[in-house]
């Protein structure tokens, strides 16, 4: 048997399309839990075939708590069934921007919390993409292999690829400048950064920012878009500071709430991001990229396959 044909590749339901498109760069079958919803809201899983001395890969995002119980549930499942190896992939981490707690606030940062329960179901790799801090990489007691997987290649690649004359990349705070920083030596042009100071849970005052995006395209970067605040503020400053057009690139487009809304009424007129989020599909307003190939590439370096 090869190591092929020992891979069972399976995804919590929200991250099945891009489950599917990794399983296709793989050229292995896409395996579909069998799924049934009860009348008191419990669900029944079951793995389609044997996962026994085999390489199980899931792929799931922690968007919401049943995508987040679900992936346990596939961990759990896994180890209960005797795979070989548990191999997970988290496209878009929930509550990741919130990795740690001010001191006092009796907050529970569970950006920890809840990655330090999935480290607790016994995976034996998990690999995150893009991920707002790296603290939660270290929530386990060193037995769980982890992997920050960055899409800057891919980032790189869709900048390159849309035939800009003239651009400056812009982080919407400092916290982000770093990424910005690596992307702009990737691209060989100007970087520059945001003052961005958050006053409540979804709020944000963006400050000035420098005259070297003055006649020049500026794109705007950031991890995700949640409600769109900041990012659409920092455009507005970008143009105020003289800047001939805003273009904005996030890799986890969340989009939550009205953000579709405030953006038509901005004067951001595309964002490029990538499928990380399920339910990200490109429309009119969205060009939206697959980070398939490059989860792809990192599974087989893992599984040597």
């Amino acid at each position: 048997m090869s190591l092929k044909e020992d891979i069972i590749l399976v995804a919590n339901e929200a991250s099945t399309d891009l489950a599917c498109k990794v399983a296709a760069r793989l050229d292995v079958p896409f395996s579909e839990m069998l799924r049934r919803r009860f009348a008191d809201g419990e669900t029944y899983h079951a793995f389609p075939r044997s996962i026994s001395g085999r390489n199980l890969i899931i792929i799931g995002a922690t968007h919401t708590e049943y995508s987040y119980q679900e992936l346990l549930d596939l961990i759990q499942g896994g180890r209960y069934w005797n795979a070989a190896s548990i191999n997970v992939v988290i496209p878009y981490l929930g509550y990741s921007t919130m990795e740690r707690a001010k001191p006092d606030s009796h907050e529970i940062p569970k950006g920890i919390t809840r990655t330090r329960q999935i480290f607790k179901a016994r995976p034996d790799f998990v690999a995150f993409v893009d991920l707002h801090s790296e603290a939660v990489l270290h929530a386990h007691g060193g037995e769980i292999s982890t992997k920050h997987v960055w899409t800057d290649s891919l980032a790189v690649e869709k900048i390159q690829s849309m035939g800009l004359e003239d651009f400056v990349l812009v982080s919407p705070d400092y916290g982000f400048s770093k990424r910005v920083a690596r992307l702009a030596s990737m691209l060989d042009c100007p970087h520059t950064a945001a003052d961005k100071d958050r006053f409540d849970t979804d709020k944000t005052i963006v400050g000035q920012i420098s005259s070297v995006v003055r006649g020049r395209t500026a794109v705007v970067c950031d991890d995700m878009i949640r409600t769109g605040g900041s990012i659409i503020q920092t455009a507005q400053r970008c143009l105020d500071a003289g800047a001939a057009d805003v273009v904005v690139m996030a890799t986890h487009l969340v989009m939550a709430g009205d953000s579709r809304e405030k953006f038509k009424k901005s004067p951001i007129g595309k964002i490029i991001g990538s499928d990380t989020y399920p339910g990200s599909t490109s429309d009119e307003l969205l060009d939206v990229y697959s980070v398939a190939p490059l989860l792809a590439e990192i599974l087989e370096q893992h599984l040597q396959i």
